[in-house]
């Protein structure tokens, strides 16, 4: 009796639509529920034309990132490093991007929506290579690689033409920095964002000193001196009273390159963004060196 049950359960079975089937993918996600903890999530998401619902600490995105400009529905979700779970969880997101290592933790992420995690650089100290492949993972994840492609051809397709324009400054290394208080500032190298994008551009990099995994390096202003009367570019964050502070003491007078007349200010970039980052970056820098 058990197996002519089975045999028509079976059967039964083989019948329905539900057994033919073909295998289930994970479904796309809401295009308009997508939070974004980290700004370099934001850069990606909408690298693919797509608006975060919310984004972590807007105000100071629009001073540090600032490009691409978010729309003014975007909620801010509060800390980058403690956001707002209580309002994530009523904003009932399809999806949580986050940059792995940074936030709350998995767990707390976890019991809200599904999450996405991304990598600054991936250990090889090519932050921009690394951005490549989240953008392409990113697209994939979101049913967009058409607009992964895209995005990625008119980076390719403005390195190459920057590249052209900035031969002149081809043999002239040139300083990237930021003031961070009265007495220090931060530089950039080795794993940066900035080294990789110079490279591509056929630039040399002024700074050889030490950086951290991320490509930075806080150091006295002190140290500035060290890399003589080369070209600087200081990227600014809202900070003109420090800076004019600065700029008035001795020791900041007696730089190298501030008696030579080599040291340029410039809108903000993002040090730790994607692919609009580097775009911007190249806007700007080109601009500085072509000023002079």
């Amino acid at each position: 009796m058990f197996d002519i049950s089975r045999r028509r359960l079976l059967t039964a079975l083989a019948l329905t639509p539900l057994m033919n089937v073909a295998p289930l993918r994970a479904a796309t996600p809401d295009l308009q529920r997508i939070l974004a903890l980290e700004w370099l999530p934001v850069e990606l998401l909408m690298a693919l034309g797509v608006s975060p619902l919310g984004v972590a600490d807007l105000r100071n995105y629009n001073i540090w990132v600032g490009e691409p400009l978010l729309p003014a529905s975007t909620i801010d979700l509060g800390l980058r490093t403690e956001p707002n779970l209580e309002l994530m969880t009523q904003l009932e997101p399809s999806l949580i991007l986050h940059s792995n290592g940074y936030g709350p933790g998995v767990d707390k992420r976890a019991r809200i929506a599904p999450t996405m995690g991304f990598d600054l650089n991936s250990g090889d100290g090519k932050p921009l290579s690394t951005a490549r492949k989240s953008l392409q993972a990113l697209g994939a994840r979101l049913g967009r690689e058409a607009q992964a492609i895209q995005h990625l051809q008119f980076l390719d397709q403005q390195l190459a033409a920057a590249r052209e324009r900035l031969k002149p400054w081809a043999d002239r290394p040139v300083l990237l920095m930021s003031l961070m208080d009265s007495r220090h500032a931060i530089t950039f190298g080795t794993n940066s964002l900035f080294l990789e994008v110079m490279e591509i551009l056929g630039l040399t990099n002024a700074w050889h000193g030490e950086t951290n995994f991320w490509g930075s390096a806080v150091v006295g202003l002190e140290r500035l001196a060290d890399v003589g009367d080369v070209q600087v570019v200081c990227f600014d964050h809202d900070n003109d009273r420090d800076m004019q502070q600065v700029m008035n003491t001795a020791l900041w007078q007696a730089l190298p390159f501030i008696r030579a007349g080599r040291f340029k200010r410039v809108p903000a970039v993002w040090y730790y963004g994607a692919t609009y980052s580097a775009l911007k970056f190249v806007r700007v820098l080109e601009h500085a060196l072509e000023s002079h």
